[in-house]
């Protein structure tokens, strides 16, 4: 081909559009000989069409390895991130690993799709310098590079590691990395960064402390109640609502340009949110509440049928006499020691007989349900003092410090009707997928900043970005990430679900609704938080607090380290790559 005919072919081809959905990449490709300087060559901008084909031509390596970068990076977010959106779903049992993997699939496309946009500009316009690139676009290409690289290296470490760490705080190291190499402490925009880590340390607060005051809602609402599964049908209308509502508002005020919605008025967004929330809440009432009841009975209906379908009975040496009841029975130990059964399947008491005064007590238990009104009335010791049983719900109020906090706060020794926590399973179903579309908003936007940025560069040869974020380009980021999250994902979502906290159906439903606030918060306000800080605050906040094991404190001691590595780690890598092409390509 002749020089004539390959400037003529780049006059045609830079007017082509990059951000249209019939062009992935400009199909022009063209050669150019490297500066004698240089092994790539040193241009001066503004770009003609002659000198925008071989600029382009000169960086096209970089812009395969971009995208190849940018899917690893995206990889191993969906390995780690996606993962600690949905491990307390699946601790809690409420999702099979499968179900939770199709879940996120669809909802981080539509946390991205729909709101994303703004938290990729936030990162790849305002968290650099760019003004001191405009003349070399070269070397903010490049730094693109060095940035995906660095995100990505760590990104995958951690996910081997089992470790849950932020995709945001990975992204802004490595930005500064590159940053620090190609200008000092002048290339960044240190007044966004100071905003970015005050997010990181309020993000976890904030998201445990509205999860923590959800989980006391509901626990002085439902829980400690002597009928939770009754409070429980009266309470779940309000919170369907004020989950389809805030899901609702996040979505439509200030919402995606591609449905039309960036232009909605604030009493507009509002009147929506809250006619789709008063939906809700009626469809549950009327339409599913009964089905909900039918369903959690005939579950321990089916249970006990698998279970031989017979009776239990247990024998109580001690000997019954006419005018003493057996110490056994009196002190409740004995009944206590039948609680452990409510682990597996819920039995309930249905018939005392003593077959012969002075003889053996046999227990007749039916496999049915398990009753926790039995242990309240059988909380008497011998000599007439009250004494908790484990499914006792009462909680006395005495006018002092401590008497009040005890009243407060949940017994640890509390066990949960097991009908009441398969009755909140039907809701975190729901805050599953809003928490996934909460990480979609944020996270996927943040996983592909630096290729935006790339792609913008080389397109335009300039390092001025006005162009809106393509949707096709969100959805290269969510495909990386669905496929870390299908191949790597159940490593992370083991220490987020199961070993730092013991998690059932209520206190994952407080932690991902607290979390998803958090995170969808500040997306709207283009803040990009980290999704997994406020995840990993809401599960050690309401751990802290419900009853149960609590916190495993050596796995959050391990989590809390890595939070802190995770930006120097990835600066530093991300310097090292910068350092490297501006040693052997600049």
């Amino acid at each position: 081909m002749s020089s004539s005919s390959i400037v003529s072919s780049a006059i045609a081809s830079s007017s082509s559009p990059l951000f249209s959905s019939s062009s992935f990449i400009p199909s022009s490709i063209f050669s150019s000989s490297p500066s004698p300087s240089s092994f790539v060559p040193t241009f001066s901008p503004p770009f003609d069409g002659a000198a925008l084909s071989l600029f382009q031509n000169a960086f096209l390596w970089a812009l395969i390895v971009g995208f190849l970068l940018a899917f690893l990076l995206g990889f191993g977010m969906g390995a780690n991130d996606v993962a600690n959106a949905f491990g307390t779903s699946v601790g809690s049992n409420v999702l099979t690993l499968r179900n939770a993997f199709i879940l996120a699939t669809i909802m981080e496309t539509l946390g991205a799709v729909l709101v994303g946009y703004n938290v990729t500009d936030a990162m790849r316009k305002e968290v650099v310098n760019i003004d001191l690139y405009m003349d070399h676009p070269n070397q903010f290409l490049l730094g693109q590079l060095a940035i995906l690289g660095g995100g990505s290296v760590w990104m995958l470490t951690a996910t081997l590691l089992r470790l849950p760490v932020s995709t945001t705080h990975s992204i802004v190291g490595a930005i500064l990395g590159f940053t620090l190499v190609m200008n000092g402490m002048d290339g960044i925009s240190w007044r966004k960064i100071i905003e970015i880590a005050f997010s990181w340390v309020l993000s976890p607060a904030l998201s445990g402390f509205v999860s923590a005051s959800l989980y006391l809602v509901v626990d002085f609402a439902v829980l400690r109640r002597r009928n939770p599964v009754k409070c429980g049908l009266r309470a779940l209308p309000v919170f369907y609502f004020f989950c389809i509502a805030f899901n609702t508002f996040a979505i439509v005020y200030n919402g995606s340009k591609l449905l039309g919605l960036s232009k909605m008025s604030l009493f507009a967004a509002l009147g929506i949110s809250v006619g789709f929330g008063f939906a809700a809440a009626l469809i549950f009432h009327f339409i599913l509440r009964p089905r909900i009841l039918s369903w959690i009975y005939s579950s321990e209906d089916g249970r006990s049928n698998g279970r031989k379908n017979s009776k239990r009975h247990f024998t109580f040496s001690t000997p019954i006499s006419e005018n003493k009841t057996p110490k056994t029975l009196s002190s409740g130990k004995s009944l206590t020691s039948l609680s452990n059964l409510a682990t597996d399947y819920q039995p309930k008491i249905s018939v005392f007989t003593a077959s012969k005064i002075g003889t053996e007590m046999p227990i007749s238990i039916s496999n049915f349900q398990f009753s926790t009104d039995i242990y309240a009335k059988n909380k008497t010791t011998s000599n007439g003092v009250k004494k908790h049983a484990p499914n006792d719900r009462h909680q006395p109020f005495k006018p002092t410090p401590r008497g009040f906090f005890s009243w407060f706060f949940p017994r640890k020794d509390r066990r949960e009707d097991p009908q009441t926590l398969r009755m909140f399973s039907t809701i975190q179903v729901f805050t599953a997928c809003f928490a996934g579309f909460a990480h979609g908003a944020n996270d996927v936007s943040n996983s592909i900043s630096p290729l935006v940025a790339l792609l913008s560069v080389w397109h335009n040869g300039s390092v001025e970005q006005s162009e809106q974020t393509p949707i096709w380009l969100l959805l290269f980021g969510v495909s990386a990430i669905c496929a870390g999250l299908w191949l790597l994902g159940h490593r992370v979502i083991e220490t987020v679900g199961q070993k730092l906290s013991h998690v059932n159906s209520c206190s994952g439903f407080t932690i991902e609704f607290g979390a998803a606030v958090t995170a969808l918060l500040a997306s709207k306000f283009g803040l990009p938080i980290s999704t997994t800080h406020c995840l990993v605050g809401s599960v050690v906040a309401v751990g802290s607090i419900k009853s149960g094991e609590g916190i495993n404190w050596r796995i959050f001691a391990s989590i809390a380290t890595s939070w802190l590595v995770t930006l120097p780690v990835s600066a530093a890598v991300s310097a090292s790559l910068m350092f490297l092409m501006k040693t052997f390509l600049l």
